[in-house]
């Protein structure tokens, strides 16, 4: 289902290229996507679901589409966008030129605008091949940024701890990661930096709360080598 605008810009459009946005969110332990449902009453089940989508508005860039595109799905601003794939050739004849983008949310316990739905990641093989092949290029996308942008904090409050921090990266990378490694290479990165705060975590010892470190100018940052982590 397209991203409605107001009715005195339907007709101020850009045609033959539509933008699509990818949000994904923790739910459940899982990573999830937000799906907006089919315009096409009569789709096959596989075909009911689609990555909230318009085109774009002749007064818009392609960031500005998307950006109103994930906050008419979303309810709110995302707290990542970024652009996953320059463009999509037409499938067939009359499709229009499709440039994903993906974004990031927070919080998922918001209902979501336009009756979408967070569908786990995991359940995209039961989708229409279309729209699992654009989900996938979305995730490929986020995951080759994982090492070399913060992209993790966006997921996270101003302050966690490194367990909440390791649990987000697992997410975004879809699989476990060693717990020594990865904290001797995200000290490494110099990409958090300790707070005097603590949390109780069950019946264990407290855990120290971290906050992210946005680099300073002129000093290089390292990102973290996820290639060396088990």
């Amino acid at each position: 289902m397209p991203v409605r605008a107001s009715s005195s810009r339907k007709a101020a459009r850009i045609q033959g290229v539509n933008v699509a946005v990818a949000l994904f969110t923790p739910r459940d332990g899982a990573l999830a996507v937000l799906l907006v449902p089919s315009a096409t009453r009569l789709a096959r089940s596989k075909d009911r679901w689609l990555l909230p989508a318009d085109s774009i508005l002749a007064d818009e860039t392609l960031e500005d589409a998307a950006a109103r595109i994930a906050r008419g799905a979303l309810g709110a601003a995302p707290s990542l966008l970024d652009q996953a794939l320059a463009s999509v050739a037409a499938r067939t004849v009359g499709d229009p030129f499709t440039v994903t983008y993906f974004g990031l949310a927070p919080d998922s316990s918001a209902s979501p605008a336009l009756d979408g739905s967070w569908v786990p990641t995991s359940d995209v093989a039961s989708l229409a091949p279309r729209l699992g092949s654009d989900i996938d290029i979305a995730i490929n996308a986020m995951r080759a940024r994982v090492d070399q942008q913060p992209i993790a904090f966006k997921l996270l409050p101003s302050m966690f701890t490194l367990s909440e921090l390791q649990s987000v990266y697992e997410l975004l990378l879809g699989r476990k990661l060693h717990k020594a490694s990865f904290r001797r290479s995200l000290h490494a990165s110099s990409l958090v930096e300790a707070t005097d705060e603590w949390r109780s975590e069950g019946r264990g010892r407290p855990a120290q709360l971290f906050r992210y470190s946005p680099p300073k100018r002129r000093r290089r940052r390292r990102g973290i080598r996820f290639d060396l982590l088990g």
